[in-house]
């Protein structure tokens, strides 16, 4: 069968790298013609809005997935009349505004935190009073790690954030005191069957995700069934079709409150290549093409570690016993995700140990 993708990146070259493994073919629209997954499939170049250049797409395809939330809705429409999209194009909606997410969320019984829509200087005073510093301010569209939002603690933040950030829409959301960021990654077949990966913790640093370690402890096993119970309902009310991620904040007085959801693979289930029974990225292709799902078990205990700007001596990564380098073929540049490193144990001790000595490889400005 042939996939199309809409997106270039490390996403849609992980998840062609996998699906080859299953007799699938695939081919890429993506703007850029140096996208990073023309290396493992056929890349076309286009815009996303370019009706025939996504004719062309369909033609080429017995499905279509993109690989990140903004893919424009009518793309994903436009696409659908022709051919499978999956997951559907609500859930790109959905996504792609965080009042309306939020809204969505809350009409399902989903606790997230408190919120308010601002799109004057006056509402946004309003909405400050109302919640109460501290607060994160955030452009309701096309923001992503950590990019267009700003933590407010003072009056004199209000001011600079409404100069800085002064759009048509923004939203304002209660900052929550969490005691860990949590993320529950899910797959949905198209004949239902569910499938949950172990909840992960992730720890991000200036908005970008640096660590993910997916638990086992027995602490998890309620919040797992919370988690899981959330995310059912957000598959079955959208009709969702493939990998789905959520991401959570576990507070102190054990709520779990949604951040936000990302209708996609997710950087915090790169673990899964190969520190699970069934990777995110194989589980994808096969949900999307109607293939039964394959087991989401922990298999040991396993952890992710990012590689932002720069990639890490390769040959003193593998130095390391269960360590393993995925390097994306993208050229060095400040910030951006260059590739990440998972690495397994057979213990939960050995495995702290083992990320200890890869942080300052990886990771050199993180404090190990």
């Amino acid at each position: 069968m042939a996939i199309g993708i809409l997106g270039g990146g490390q996403l849609g070259r992980m998840i062609a790298l996998a699906g080859y493994a299953l007799g699938q073919r695939f081919v890429f629209l993506d703007p850029s013609p140096v996208a990073n997954a023309g290396h493992v499939g056929s890349l076309r170049v286009g815009t996303y809005d370019d009706e025939e250049r996504l004719a062309d797409l369909a033609r080429s395809s017995d499905v279509v997935t993109y690989e990140f939330e903004n893919v424009p809705v009518a793309s994903a429409r436009f696409l659908n009349e022709l051919v499978p999209v999956y997951p559907p194009p609500i859930a790109l909606e959905v996504s792609q505004d965080r009042l309306d997410e939020k809204q969505f969320f809350q009409g399902l019984g989903i606790p997230t935190p408190p919120f308010a829509a601002v799109s004057s200087r006056a509402e946004l005073d309003r909405a400050v009073g109302e919640l109460g510093l501290p607060v994160v301010i955030k452009t309701r569209r096309f923001g992503y790690d950590g990019k267009g939002q700003m933590v407010l603690r003072t009056d004199a933040d209000v001011a600079r954030a409404w100069e800085a950030l002064e759009a048509a829409a923004l939203i304002v959301e209660g900052l929550v005191p969490f005691v860990r960021e949590l993320s529950i990654l899910s797959v949905r077949g198209k004949d239902g069957e569910t499938r949950f990966w172990p909840l992960v913790e992730n720890e991000h640093r200036a908005g970008v995700l640096r660590l993910s370690v997916p638990k086992s402890e027995a602490w998890t096993a309620e919040l797992q069934a919370r988690a899981e119970t959330m995310a059912t309902a957000v598959l079955e009310k959208l009709g969702y079709v493939g990998v789905l991620a959520i991401e959570l904040f576990h507070t102190a007085d054990d709520r779990l409150l949604v951040n936000e959801m990302a209708p996609r693979v997710h950087n915090s289930g790169h673990w899964t290549i190969e520190c699970a029974e069934t990777s995110q990225f194989e589980n994808h292709v096969r949900a999307i093409v109607g293939m039964p799902l394959g087991s989401t078990r922990l298999v040991g205990h396993s952890a992710m570690l990012n590689a932002i700007g720069q990639l890490p001596p390769r040959d003193v990564v593998l130095a390391v016993e269960g360590a393993h380098l995925h390097a994306y073929g993208k050229e060095a540049a400040p910030g951006r995700k260059l590739g990440h490193v998972t690495v397994r144990a057979e213990t939960r001790a050995e495995l702290h140990a083992k990320i200890a000595q890869l942080r300052p490889i990886v990771d050199p400005v993180t404090r190990s």
